[in-house]
């Protein structure tokens, strides 16, 4: 257009400039362009190159140059900014100077170029583009647009404040721009066009394309996203986004949008570009409102997923459907593609199932929260049902919870109780989530894995399977606290344990419901028809012995404690025989036998040799005794020490009971597992105490055997353990127990005597508060087990073969870890029957005792 414009001004201008326009000058001299070489208003060349050129066309010439420096003239726009302020007049405020009406000479001129143009062009064979009125037109608009609109509008979209009032003033400065643009062509020109509507369709394409492309498309994009955000929180619901007066908020920023939706399109800025915007936004708004709309609504029967196809419906999608129609009457009125903006049916559903989807994506992002608050979070996983229907839906979740549950589960800080809480929440909420068990299968691996590996597990589980179920008062135990109660109440629920046999098999034939494994099944999934919390846990190792021997462990600890009331023990046993049968628990069921029958046995002795204190009509300490099958028991701790003498008779007189009950069977007595009520009559009191034997005998050694009146009793720990053959620990266990119930002081270091009388100074608060720590310490170091752990008994068989390691070592020098049990293997009878790992940790015990040296993995004896 520019070559062109160049041609119709060349016989005019020396040169003409591609930077401004201006209008055609008064006096037009000669036709035609000067040739090369020749001097200006020279000999000219008619237009058509024929020597019979008409002399006519030259006044034809001067007239058509006349008219268009007279339309020229009047189209040209002032040299000044168009602002804000503008957008304020009216349209006769703005004549005169940018709105210019026609005077009749400008009208004829204007009609004049119009009707001529097409002769013109016939007669002298000039471009239509070269003098084109409109074209030229529109290239005074873009110059003018160029530098005086664009630098203002531009500072609008940059400025501070509040975006919507920063849009609205630069939409009304383009639209007042756009009005003055288009008021020469409406009120004159397009009238005098035969293609009068088709004209002003490509002027006004023409001046979108300008604004569309002069303008920075970010910042244009970036403003509308900020106000579409702004008042589309409003329109849809956002909680604290509308205000108190909420329905007039919603109609006025639903109106805002639209208004700006209009204003947009009506300068051609709302293509492509501002629809995406506008999708972008929308998108981003679903997802809000889902989260702070749903995020921790987990009650049950969840409604939240009709809820959200609700507002989707008549909230999210009649809003789109209002800005599509802007669209569609803004670009193409009654058009035929006003179709293309129309929304179906099918595509409100896919905005429901896209909001379905952000509120499964929410829900996953807070699944562990919901499996700890389990079941009272039991809506979320309804909510997340509609929303694992998908392989792909399906894999998220499990990868996302893994990650998780890897972060703030499965840590060191984490206790095994914590952690198997957390993972039997884990069963129940995907079993509800997921009845054929693929999704557990896939979240739970790590967890089993972790587990397998924390040396407590085993026996966290046992003593939740023991645990008791209700309180006191018959109350049932709230789950929580450092003892699995869940797994003791699991246990008692008689349908989980119904046909436990049957839970490896693959097929029921007789299943009717049956259903084939999901498609994303792996190829190791094997779904138990009935697996349960328990049947999960007791699988986390290959075998079930690991259990078993942490049950009799367990139960012999029980067993021993309690007097001779054992109906819990009873129905516990016959439970456990129903998960593991009766096999594995025939030790466990000799155990329970063995102290059942040692209550008549004991009653038969008792009576036999007039041990009680009512039948031998003297004062004498009650003995009962309980009655061990040293075989099927677990290993028991047998520390001696010396006991009264008082019950060395009343033992001796039991055996003999005993032996004459049970002729072959002789009697091995346990005092370090006893248990004794003690009765001290103190000068000021009487103190009555259940302890342990130990405890007993160190309190009795204080006893003075004539009752006469002597200093009170004094003895330090030396003479405490000469006089009784106890080890050191067990006497100062003892002390400090008896010094926290107030009943011996320490007068001096190791020296403690009896509290006949208690002083001010003893009952004060600074120590009874100290007493009864002490006296907590105590129990709790008294709580010792009386069975003996695994690695106790471990122990004890390794120092066996400890004596050969010494020789070893003695007689061939340092050895790696490898040679010694190369020659264990060798040098032991049948065989050296601990693993690696067992005699590494024995190795390394040495070491830390100083019995061994290790440097460069070789051990060596220290001299």
């Amino acid at each position: 257009m520019l070559a062109a414009q160049k041609r119709v001004f060349a016989s005019v201008f020396p040169a003409s400039s591609s930077e401004t326009t201006v209008p055609t000058p008064v006096a037009t001299p000669v036709l035609g362009f000067t040739g090369e070489g020749e001097s200006f208003g020279g000999p000219q060349i008619p237009l058509a190159a024929d020597p019979t050129f008409p002399s006519d066309i030259a006044a034809e010439q001067v007239r058509w140059n006349t008219a268009w420096h007279t339309a020229t003239s009047f189209l040209k726009l002032p040299e000044e900014q168009i602002t804000s302020a503008h957008a304020d007049l009216d349209e006769s405020q703005l004549r005169g100077r940018w709105m210019k009406d026609y005077s009749p000479d400008v009208s004829q001129a204007v009609s004049y170029l119009v009707s001529s143009a097409a002769q013109r062009h016939a007669s002298t064979g000039v471009q239509p583009q070269d003098c084109d009125l409109v074209a030229w037109y529109t290239n005074e608009v873009r110059h003018h647009f160029l530098a005086y609109v664009r630098p203002l509008v531009t500072e609008y979209l940059h400025s501070e404040g509040d975006p919507g009032t920063a849009l609205e003033t630069f939409l009304r400065t383009l639209q007042v721009a756009q009005a003055i643009y288009l008021y020469p062509l409406k009120t004159g020109i397009l009238a005098l066009i035969e293609d009068g509507p088709k004209i002003e369709l490509q002027f006004r394409t023409d001046l979108h394309a300008i604004i569309a492309y002069l303008l920075p498309r970010q910042a244009i994009s970036d403003l509308l996203a900020k106000v579409i955000a702004a008042d589309g929180s409003i329109v849809l619901g956002l909680p604290s986004s509308a205000g108190e007066d909420e329905t007039h908020a919603v109609d006025e920023a639903k109106k805002r949008t639209l208004r700006f939706v209009k204003g947009f399109h009506s300068v051609g800025l709302g293509g492509d570009a501002a629809q995406r915007v506008f999708a972008d936004v929308m998108n981003s708004l679903m997802t809000e409102y889902v989260k702070s709309t749903y995020a921790g609504q987990w009650e049950s029967p969840s409604s939240i997923t009709d809820n959200l196809r609700q507002w989707t419906e008549n909230h999210f999608a009649r809003f789109v459907v209002e800005v599509l129609e802007c669209l569609r009457t803004s670009e193409n009125p009654g058009g035929s593609n006003a179709s293309a903006y129309s929304v179906s049916l099918s595509e409100v559903e896919r905005w429901q199932e896209m909001a379905i989807n952000r509120l499964g994506t929410l829900r996953v992002t807070e699944l562990f929260n919901i499996v700890v608050e389990w079941d009272a979070s039991k809506g979320a996983i309804e909510d997340l049902k509609h929303y694992v229907t998908t392989p792909a839906a399906r894999t998220h979740l499990t990868s996302s919870f893994s990650s998780v549950l890897s972060s703030r589960l499965l840590q060191p800080g984490a206790s095994t109780t914590e952690i198997l809480q957390v993972y039997i929440s884990i069963i129940r909420a995907f079993a509800t989530l997921d009845p054929k068990g693929v999704l557990l299968d896939r979240v739970a691996r790590p967890i089993r894995r972790y587990l397998r590996d924390r040396e407590d597990t085993v026996k966290v589980i046992v003593e939740g399977l023991l645990a008791d179920a209700e309180d006191a008062e018959g109350q049932p135990i709230s789950p929580g606290g450092d003892v699995l109660v869940e797994l003791a109440i699991e246990l008692n629920r008689a349908s989980e344990l119904a046909a436990h046999d049957n839970d490896d098999a693959e097929l029921d034939w007789d299943d009717m419901n049956w259903m084939p494994d999901p498609v994303d099944a792996g190829p190791d999934y094997k779904k138990s028809k009935n697996s349960d919390v328990i049947g999960s846990l007791i699988s986390l190792f290959d075998t079930r012995d690991v259990f078993v021997k942490e049950f009799q462990n367990i139960m012999g600890e029980r067993l021993l404690k309690k007097e001779f009331e054992f109906e819990k023990e009873i129905r516990l046993l016959e439970l456990l025989k129903l998960r593991f049968g009766e096999g594995p628990l025939q030790a466990c069921e000799v155990m329970l036998r063995d102290v059942l029958d040692s209550k008549r046995v004991d009653t038969v002795i008792r009576n036999d040799q007039n041990l009680s204190s009512t039948t031998s009509g003297r004062e004498v300490a009650d003995l009962h005794a309980k009655i061990l099958s040293r075989l099927f028991w677990p290993a028991l701790h047998e520390e001696s020490f010396a006991i009264p003498s008082a019950i060395v008779e009343l033992q001796k007189s039991y055996e003999t009971g005993f032996e004459t009950l049970k002729q072959s069977r002789k009697l091995t007595w346990l005092n370090a597992l006893g248990q004794v009520t003690v009765e001290l009559d103190l000068e000021d009191r009487v103190v009555t105490e259940e302890v342990q034997t130990w405890q007993a005998s160190v309190i009795y050694a204080f006893n003075d055997p004539e009752d006469r009146p002597l200093p009170p009793s004094t003895k330090t720990v030396d003479q405490l353990i000469e006089e009784l053959d106890m080890d050191e620990t067990l006497v100062r266990n003892a002390l400090t127990f008896w010094v926290g119930k107030l009943v011996l002081k320490e007068i001096t270091r190791d020296t403690f005597q009896v509290l006949e009388v208690l002083e001010g100074s003893e009952t004060g608060d600074h120590t009874a508060q100290a007493a009864v720590a002490a006296a907590a310490e105590a129990a709790t170091s008294a709580a010792a087990t009386s069975i003996r752990s695994a690695e106790d008994v471990a122990l004890e068989k390794m120092q066996v073969y400890w004596q050969f390691i010494q020789g070893m070592l003695t007689n061939q020098g340092a050895m790696p870890l490898q040679r010694i049990i190369m020659m264990l293997k060798f040098a032991v009878p049948g065989g050296f029957p601990f693993s690696n790992e067992e005699l590494k940790e024995f190795l390394g015990k040495m070491v830390s005792e100083g019995h061994l040296d290790l440097a460069a993995g070789n051990y060596k004896i220290v001299h």
